[in-house]
């Protein structure tokens, strides 16, 4: 019987309601720029962002949140993603030094917290902690000028974050996380971008007539949030699971699927957010390009981040979710042909194919994962993400 283990604490949940916050700037970002460059710059500023959320993750994982330090931390932490998430709107322009120093002081705390004790300061300067140091004055010389200059240092700011853990693996010995803790922390930021989307497409239908159409319109929308939701939570998260309790190299799977692969999951669904805000006022109108990119696209990049996660889990192609991704794909100049409420009609029916397909290849197998699709979620997974301890 699977063993609960350790379990997400309240201070962990309060701290995420920052980041709801933090994501609904991201939607007001890209939804006032959504050419490619303004998919790009949105996706510079997430990368601190998100990289500030797992580092919390990680700390809390390795040390708990067992004392008063830890606890005033942790929502030290929540405060300060608050404050950044009200300079992204304008981090581009005046706010820029603003957005920086309280990412900086941030990182510089969460250091001192997570390696208070150690005997050394080498897993600073070489550790998951410490890439500030690599990363700050980029993000310094990049608030300091203006322009594309301070996008190319942001970009290559962001660049060195990402490569950061690929790079460390080599340098110090990474510890083993805690697989229901961990797993259940990227869920919940799953859910939480997955309801900043909710909240993004009711916060324009409010301000629309509400026609049967736009009603129609709107179900769409949720419908098409709902079954990319079971799609994840049905499928994957027992199987991230699963796989970091089994991995002998738990560090690089942790790396690749968690840390690397949730990141394209929650921009994909922030691309989807927006791209269905846009279809609402006029459900009946062609969606032009970028709108069907960020739509279709976004549905696209979720599914085949699947097939990515599955291929490095199993070392197997997940060929329903590569199909389904392929199929999100064509659909992206198809839905400049047709009205935005079909074309989200259609990325529906793609999901709902491809996870019927999933049920059915499993059940042919007796309940046990079938090739090429994620096992089925049990029921600790399905249960509250606040797990007791054993």
């Amino acid at each position: 019987m699977r063993s609960h283990g350790k379990g997400v604490t309240w201070e962990e949940l309060f701290f995420d309601l920052a980041l709801v916050f933090a994501l609904t700037q991201f939607s007001r970002l890209l939804h006032e720029d959504h050419t490619w460059a303004g998919v790009g710059r949105t996706l510079i500023l997430f990368v601190p962002v998100y990289w500030a959320w797992g580092g919390v993750t990680l700390y809390t994982d390795q040390r708990g949140i067992n004392s008063l330090l830890d606890r005033v931390g942790v929502l030290t932490f929540g405060l300060g993603s608050l404050l950044m998430a009200l300079t992204i709107p304008r981090a581009y322009d005046d706010h820029g030094l603003l957005f920086v120093a309280i990412y900086l002081v941030g990182r510089v705390l969460l250091a001192g917290l997570a390696l208070r004790g150690l005997p050394s300061w080498r897993p600073l300067f070489v550790g998951p902690y410490g890439v500030f140091l690599l990363t700050g004055p980029l993000l310094l010389a990049g608030a300091l000028v203006q322009g594309s200059a301070r996008i190319v240092l942001w970009a290559v700011a962001a660049t060195v974050d990402l490569l950061s853990p690929w790079v460390a693996r080599h340098l110090v010995t990474q510890s083993r996380v805690q697989p229901a803790h961990f797993t259940h922390r990227y869920g919940l930021l799953i859910i939480l971008v997955f309801g900043e989307s909710i909240i993004q497409v009711g916060a324009v239908a409010v301000d629309e007539s509400l026609t049967l159409v736009r009603l129609t319109a709107l179900a769409a929308a949720y419908a098409l949030v709902s079954v990319l939701w079971y799609a994840y939570f049905g499928y994957g998260l027992s199987d991230f699971r699963s796989a970091l309790e089994e991995a002998p190299d738990q560090p690089d799977l942790r790396r690749t699927v968690l840390v690397y692969g949730h990141l394209l999951f929650s921009f994909a669904i922030i691309t989807i957010a927006v791209g269905l805000a846009e279809m609402l006022p006029a459900p009946l109108h062609v969606l032009p390009p970028r709108e069907a990119m960020l739509l279709s696209g976004g549905c696209a990049l979720f599914l085949l981040t699947f097939a990515y996660a599955y291929w490095r889990i199993h070392h197997r192609l997940a060929w329903r979710r590569v199909g389904a991704g392929a199929a999100c794909l064509l659909l992206v100049p198809l839905a400049t042909l047709m009205p935005a409420l079909i074309a989200v009609a259609c990325l529906i029916l793609v999901v709902v194919v491809m996870t019927a397909a999933e049920e059915l290849a499993m059940r042919r197998q007796g309940g046990d994962a079938a090739r090429g699709t994620f096992g089925p979620t049990g029921p600790t997974d399905r249960g509250p993400a606040t797990e007791p301890d054993s």
